[in-house]
């Protein structure tokens, strides 16, 4: 017999999986707006609307209308937590797309390790490139680009899957670095049973598992799970969380999400003040 709490996650993964279906749509519509205004005008598009066109990896909400009513706590949501982190540094978000992936330039055979240093505390991410060359390239061209630097990691979930996710540096869930890179690693045996474990840091993506469509189509995003989280194998894992990491980060999920209902905005102020990759 199925349990209350079984069927309360087995809803809430299926309520995440429609979500990224509702996102796939929502993002093949604005590429093809944004193409008819392109061709239209006879120019290249840029500012805003490049970074919305060109970045749409992983929408966080499905339109305008939702991201509001998403991003502001309900009249039966709790109050926030107090907020657990510091002020961010001074700086900037860097604005920067490219055309194609960058060429690989890492040691294939080696481990890099990806320091997020953040408002809440240092997480520094393991990286074997042998299991994905292509993610763990993408990041160190990335970073050695200030790409990550300033960026706020902009979605937390605590119903159902238990993540934050971060790498946009639009902050909405709808940015990316203007390419795509693979998917690699899906048959990691740590993903047995359909579950990644608490500690597992993977790539968004906008893979339709109805449609079988949207498949390699990381970008920049990527979330970092601080508890074990039921999910098909559609999501590149790449890195495991340090243990001193793993406090900052589950420092992050008990201040809470905004809305009330398991997923929304950090409550905590999270926000990656410089990320470094370095080869272990």
């Amino acid at each position: 017999m199925v349990t209350q709490e079984q069927r309360r996650r087995q809803l809430a993964r299926e309520k995440f999986l429609r979500q990224q279906q509702r996102r796939t749509s929502a993002r093949r519509k604005a590429h093809a707006r944004n193409a008819v205004i392109a061709s239209v005008l006879g120019v290249i598009v840029v500012g805003s609307v490049v970074s919305y066109a060109t970045g749409v990896f992983k929408k966080d909400d499905d339109d305008k209308s939702n991201a509001a009513a998403e991003a502001s706590p309900s009249a039966s949501a709790p109050s926030k937590a107090p907020d657990p982190c510091d002020k961010a540094a001074a700086g900037k978000v860097k604005s920067l797309t490219y055309k194609k992936e960058p060429a690989i330039t890492i040691d294939k055979s080696a481990d890099y390790t990806m320091k997020l240093q953040t408002t809440c505390g240092a997480i520094d991410i393991d990286m074997p490139a042998s299991k994905a060359p292509h993610t763990v390239n993408s990041f160190s061209f990335l970073v050695g680009k200030g790409y990550l630097d300033h960026t706020k990691c902009h979605r937390l979930t605590t119903n159902g899957i238990y993540v934050l996710q971060c790498g946009d540096p639009q902050g909405t869930g709808m940015g990316g670095p203007g390419y795509t890179i693979p998917d690699e690693n899906l048959k990691d045996k740590r993903l047995k049973g359909d579950v990644y474990p608490a500690g597992t840091v993977a790539m968004a993506n906008q893979y339709n598992a109805q449609t079988k469509e949207g498949r390699d189509s990381g970008g920049s995003q990527f979330f970092l799970v601080y508890q074990d989280s039921q999910l098909p194998a559609n999501y590149t894992p790449f890195g495991t969380i340090s243990e001193s990491g793993m406090k900052v980060l589950k420092k992050i999920a008990a201040a809470g999400e905004s809305t009330g209902q398991g997923d929304g905005t950090p409550n905590a102020t999270v926000v990656i003040d410089k990320a470094t990759v370095t080869k272990s």
